[in-house]
């Protein structure tokens, strides 16, 4: 049987082809003596999520070496650096959605804030917070539902209890930072609430 070709394998995550993988770059500048996080407002132009806030990333291209390239080449594009004016320190735990995203994101220094020239075409305005913002404020948290959603054709009839199938429901949470009129939200927030937990 072939099954034994399968010792040694590593574990891959199920359907992972299925999933829009991109990787992002949490970045930190020093500015005026402060250590701050950088972020973006997507250009009012862009297809998908125009004028929200994010950190610079896309997604995964074949010619990247992997995330962590991905989450470099997308910086450098969006921000308008070289690769050099980057220091990527580590990664961050990577996100999977209900929604088929997988993000890889890392965590990186940027060592000269005022080189940044972003992208016209993809970013609207980049703007910083400092971390001790973050640390002092506790985010607004909103716990959306989430459930099973069958098709009219689902054959009810060949699992147990049918139609009163007891599915399972879930909570997925959605947290809110404020700063000024900025509003950080969504994946964006996930990321940022991650990595303040790794650096407690």
């Amino acid at each position: 049987m072939d099954y034994m070709n399968l010792a040694g394998r590593k574990p891959e995550i199920i359907d992972c082809d299925n999933f829009f993988k991109s990787a992002v770059l949490l970045p930190i500048a020093n500015i005026d003596g402060k250590e701050c996080i950088l972020f973006e407002v997507r250009a009012d132009t862009i297809k998908r999520q125009p004028s929200e806030i994010c950190f610079p990333g896309g997604g995964m291209e074949d010619t990247d070496k992997g995330s962590m390239d991905t989450a470099e080449r997308e910086t450098s594009e969006e921000l308008g650096l070289t690769r050099r004016q980057m220091d990527i320190i580590a990664p961050l735990d990577i996100v999977i959605t209900p929604f088929n995203f997988m993000i890889f994101p890392y965590i990186g220094k940027i060592s000269d804030y005022k080189s940044i020239n972003p992208s016209a075409q993809e970013v609207k305005e980049v703007f910083s917070v400092p971390i001790d913002f973050f640390k002092q404020n506790k985010p607004k948290v909103y716990h959306v539902s989430i459930k099973m959603d069958p098709p009219d054709d689902f054959p009810y009839n060949l699992i147990p209890g049918g139609y009163q199938y007891k599915w399972h429901t879930s909570e997925y949470p959605e947290y809110f930072y404020i700063y000024n009129e900025y509003v950080i939200w969504g994946l964006t927030a996930r990321i940022l609430i991650n990595f303040l937990r790794l650096t407690k």
